[in-house]
């Protein structure tokens, strides 16, 4: 799949200091909106995050943490109103290697960090990630507060009587006799 991504702020490793890089970003207005309908949300007002990119392992693998802050608007699953929430999430991920060696086969096991994310094109894209993050952090159910299911009343079931197409006929030979 090939996708543009709405929040794109990607940063050459080949730049990355020894010591690390400290950046903050933040999303444009459109850049709000294209998170919002991609995320199935009514929008996100805003969106910052502080990242600090390190290298490790001789500059073979790369340590993106994190913490991102959000303003976004969704719908409550009860009421369907408006719902505005704050997001506060912070996180971690490596990157290392490259696309192509993504489809080499790796034993894992529960306890096992996660698989270092590949390099695309010599970069990391640090506001895809931070885009990722926000969606995995959004309340897939939201619920205001106080909002409760009310007691659904079902209507009793309409039985349905078949008449046979033969019940004229055989009303017809009760006649008869």
């Amino acid at each position: 799949m090939d996708h543009t991504p709405e929040f794109s702020r990607p940063v050459l490793v080949d730049v990355i200091p020894t010591r690390g890089i400290d950046m903050e970003v933040e999303a444009k207005p459109g850049e709000c909106a294209g998170l919002a309908e991609r995320f199935g949300i009514v929008a996100v007002h805003s969106l910052v995050a502080s990242v600090r990119l390190q290298a490790m392992d001789n500059g073979t693998l790369f340590r993106l943490d994190g913490r991102l802050r959000a303003k976004v608007t969704q719908t409550c699953v009860v009421t369907l109103e408006p719902l505005e929430q704050e997001v506060d999430e912070t996180f971690t991920m490596t990157f290392g290697g490259s696309e192509e060696s993504d489809t080499m086969e790796l034993d894992l096991s529960m306890d096992d960090d996660d698989p270092p994310e590949p390099l695309v094109d010599g970069a990391i894209d640090v506001g895809e990630v931070v885009a990722e993050h926000l969606a995995l952090a959004l309340d897939p159910f939201p619920r205001k507060a106080g909002a409760a299911l009310t007691e659904v009343v079902a209507e009793p079931e309409v039985v349905e009587v078949k008449v046979s197409p033969f019940a004229a006929l055989a009303g017809l030979r009760e006649k008869k006799k």
